[in-house]
């Protein structure tokens, strides 16, 4: 097997995850994990050869982008605090605890080499707490958290990562230029993201073909990582900013094709770049194993050790943090979504998963320093991020699902309903103004106007069927019925138009370009 051939067995076990993660109610991602760590072991399977200064900027930038089409602005404003403890300072304890307890345990680990180490395991990997959050059903608002989480914190951990490394290979360390960096590095990043935010605004109204402006979304996450890292900023941040702008400002409500487009599009690319990332943190098996050659009782304690840390100072950072918050919260009254009780605080800590971040920058651990020595312990920096990440993933994303049915701890749904009914009823209301707007200018039939009041209503209560009274729903109902057959005959109607359209292009003489277009017009039609 080549590895061509090896990354299409991975693309097709990305597909496959999803259906059996569902049914067996596992995370895709930690079977994707297992499902490499199993290929590693074959003896036909190659070993993985990706250069490692190609791995961040390869994968960071879609899953990042595909990760905040599901936020909002307004959403991380309103938890900029828990995300600031949990991004940021979380990041910052874990990475001195880590390194600490690996300075202590590791024989000659220099100091340098252990802050990189911790470095480059703090930070939870944003694209499996996302995955797992989104199928298990947690309240809102822990996704929210664990999404704000994911999304900032690999910005402080690259920044720490890459000073701990020019430490190491260089002998020396300034906080104030370590301090100077990290403020530049962000400074640098918001200004591209935003930069390129506005041009690929300003592009996509020019475009304005869906399938151009799709693919405009799928360049513009890499030129915003690209760019802002060889400014010597923040690739993660300025993908970030690019992301959360285009969010606000690139969606036109009218533009309906492109946002159903969009959508699948990028849950296509999400699962695939997913399944990808996943299995290639498998894979790396095989270095693992070629690392521990002779060591393993001594290599597995120190990652047991480290993994422990890692575990444990989540766990002591969150309840102190979740307290301050919740007192905070009580003092101000913001839309700040924080853990409800301790039951949601202990899904968070065990939702701390490392993943391919770690991976990627466990791999670009230089293999020498300046003086053209090699990188001290880089085989056992490189082990023990593995076996983290190993302990992390399996453990924490397998058990999960039970902790989190133990517990009970489940998404709102009354809340969820109310704003939906919430929601309905403005769509309604909007409609109706507009009839009332058009009625002022034209002189509409009685029969039309009033067809189109129900119109109306029909729109909101499709959304919400709980919305409006009794007589009106069930009126409702029998017209939904009645709708109901009229789009059954239509659908086999549209199909038999399909079918004949579709029967034409194997006839001699036809134009299948032509043939093409006229079964896309079609589609249109059916999708609407």
């Amino acid at each position: 097997m080549d590895q061509l051939a090896l990354l299409f067995v991975i693309l097709l076990a990305a597909l496959v995850s999803v259906p059996v993660g569902e049914y067996f109610n596992l995370p895709a991602p930690v079977l994707m994990t297992v499902f490499g760590g199993v290929l590693a072991v074959l003896p036909f399977v190659p070993n993985v050869d990706i250069p490692p200064d190609l791995i961040l900027p390869a994968l960071l930038p879609p899953l990042l982008y595909a990760a905040v089409r599901r936020t909002s602005w307004r959403q991380f404003t309103a938890n900029i605090r828990p995300i600031f403890l949990l991004a940021v300072a979380l990041v910052f304890v874990t990475t001195l605890c880590v390194a600490a307890v690996a300075h202590a345990i590791v024989p000659g680990l220099p100091v340098a080499a252990a802050v990189a180490l911790g470095a480059l395991i703090a930070p939870p990997d944003p694209v499996a707490a996302t995955a797992v959050a989104g199928q298990l059903g947690l309240p809102r608002r822990l996704v929210s958290i664990l999404e704000g989480e994911g999304l900032f914190n690999d910005v402080t951990a690259i920044v720490l990562y890459h000073v701990a490394i020019a430490a190491a290979i260089s002998g020396e360390f300034s906080p104030w230029e370590a301090g100077l960096d990290l403020v530049l590095s962000a400074v640098v990043a918001v200004v591209i993201g935003l930069v390129l935010g506005w041009g690929a605004n300003k592009l996509m109204s020019l475009l304005g073909d869906a399938t151009l402006q799709i693919g405009l979304t799928l360049l513009v996450p890499y030129a915003s990582y690209v760019l802002a890292e060889e400014l010597h900023g923040s690739g993660v941040l300025a993908v970030l900013t690019t992301a959360l702008f285009l969010s606000e400002y690139a969606t036109d409500a009218d533009d309906v094709m492109t946002r159903l487009a969009g959508h699948t599009f990028w849950d296509i690319i999400d699962t695939l770049v997913t399944g990808v990332a996943f299995g290639l943190i498998g894979l790396e098996l095989h270095n693992a194993v070629r690392t521990a050659s002779g060591r393993w009782g001594e290599l597995l304690g120190w990652a047991a050790a480290v993994a422990a840390v890692v575990i444990l100072v989540r766990l002591l950072w969150l309840l102190p943090a979740t307290w301050l918050t919740k007192r905070l919260h009580a003092r101000r009254d913001i839309d700040e979504e924080i853990p409800v009780g301790w039951r949601e605080t202990v899904v968070m800590w065990w939702s701390g998963m490392r993943g391919v971040a770690s991976v990627a920058l466990a791999l670009a651990v230089p293999l020498t320093t300046e003086d053209g020595g090699p990188f001290p312990d880089r085989d056992i920096i490189v082990f023990i991020a593995f076996g983290v990440i190993i302990a992390t993933l399996v453990l924490q994303g397998l058990t999960l699902p039970s902790l989190v049915r133990r517990l009970g701890v489940r998404a709102d749904s009354e809340r969820e309903k109310d704003f939906e009914k919430e929601l309905a009823v403005r769509a309604t209301k909007a409609a109706r103004r507009k009839l009332r707007e058009i009625e002022q200018v034209e002189d509409l039939p009685e029969e039309l106007s009033e067809q189109m009041l129900r119109r109306a209503f029909d729109i909101g209560i499709r959304i919400s069927p709980d919305m409006g009274e009794e007589e009106r729903r069930e009126a409702h109902e029998k017209r939904a019925r009645r709708l109901k057959r009229v789009r059954q005959i239509q659908s086999e109607m549209m199909s038999a138009a399909r079918h004949e359209v579709l029967a034409a292009r194997s006839e001699p003489g036809a134009d299948p370009e032509i043939v093409d277009r006229v079964l896309r017009h079609l589609d249109v039609r059916s999708l609407r």
